[in-house]
């Protein structure tokens, strides 16, 4: 197997997020990323052969906080650990950036990946918009 390639904030084309999304989630809807990269504070990808086969972003609210957003990670590469290192990688970007904090909302399921990555559960709310 080729070797990866994890890089903060490389170049990124729309055809190529949509066809990692589109992979990792049915019925995935082709959008423009461009509004969503303008305003991040890192993106972090993971490539294989020049493939696209790993993404996470990190917003931030440029103080203490940063929330991690839309890991993604290719049907053919999970349960290696590439989102782990994905969401490591992101949590130095965000540190780098001045972060204190880093914030994650996730799916209940997604608990044992989450708490893989260092996150521990906390109390929070959310308003449905």
């Amino acid at each position: 197997m080729s070797s990866l390639d994890i890089a903060i904030r490389p170049a990124l084309a729309d055809v190529e997020l949509n066809e990692l999304f589109a992979a990792a989630g049915p019925g995935h809807q082709a959008v423009s990323f461009a509004p969503v990269l303008e305003r991040s504070t890192a993106w972090i990808t993971a490539r294989r052969a020049g493939r696209l086969v790993g993404y996470v972003n990190v917003a931030g609210d440029g103080g203490a906080h940063a929330f991690i957003l839309d890991t993604t990670v290719h049907p053919d590469e999970r349960r290696r650990g590439l989102g782990v290192q994905l969401v490591r990688a992101a949590a130095e970007a965000a540190r780098a950036s001045g972060a204190q904090w880093l914030h994650v909302d996730y799916e209940p399921h997604l608990a044992p990946f989450y708490a893989a990555c260092g996150f521990r559960p906390t109390a929070a709310g959310l308003l449905p918009l």
